[in-house]
């Protein structure tokens, strides 16, 4: 499963070298951080209050907690947390039998989106990460407001093959 990835390891980026490990439980105020930097998820509720921390830690606790999950955390030298993604492996009957790769909520930190974080995070799970669990697919979707981001993923060889639903619950 996911805990068979190779990590930490080393991702090089136009601001120079950042490590690329699993998230855990010291990385929350950091993750919060990077969720409500960013305008669509704010708007969703994403604004890093500590009256949701302990809704973080449930949520984060149970993502380490399943093998079939990884959040990942992505540091400079300094050891910050400047970014993160969240993967999940499916295995799937469609196309054969074929297991898929998903990956959401990437996040960069604002300060240093355009730095090559996201590229080689991205680079990362399509080269390593998803050969090495047998994964066919990477999969992802994308907010329709997210247009420079659906620029980005389609730079990387990212498909708009299908268009996504969602069912708001409650």
């Amino acid at each position: 499963m996911l805990n068979d990835l190779l990590l930490p390891t080393a991702l090089e980026t136009r601001t120079g070298p950042h490590t690329l490990r699993r998230a855990d439980v010291a990385d929350l105020d950091a993750l919060m951080a990077l969720l409500s930097d960013d305008p669509i998820s704010s708007a969703r509720g994403d604004v890093a209050e500590d009256g949701d921390r302990d809704a973080y830690r449930a949520a984060l606790d149970e993502i380490i907690a399943d093998p079939a999950n990884e959040l990942l955390v992505v540091a400079d030298a300094a050891g910050s947390v400047v970014a993160t993604m969240q993967l999940t492996r499916i295995p799937g009957m469609a196309r054969r039998g074929s297991t898929r790769l998903l990956v959401e909520a990437v996040r960069v930190g604002s300060a240093l989106r355009s730095a090559g974080i996201g590229g080689a995070m991205m680079r990362w799970v399509t080269d390593d990460a998803a050969p090495a669990l047998g994964s066919s697919l990477v999969q992802l979707t994308s907010d329709e407001a997210r247009v420079d981001a659906h620029r980005f993923y389609e730079r990387l060889g990212f498909v708009g093959s299908h268009r996504g639903f969602k069912y708001q619950v409650g």
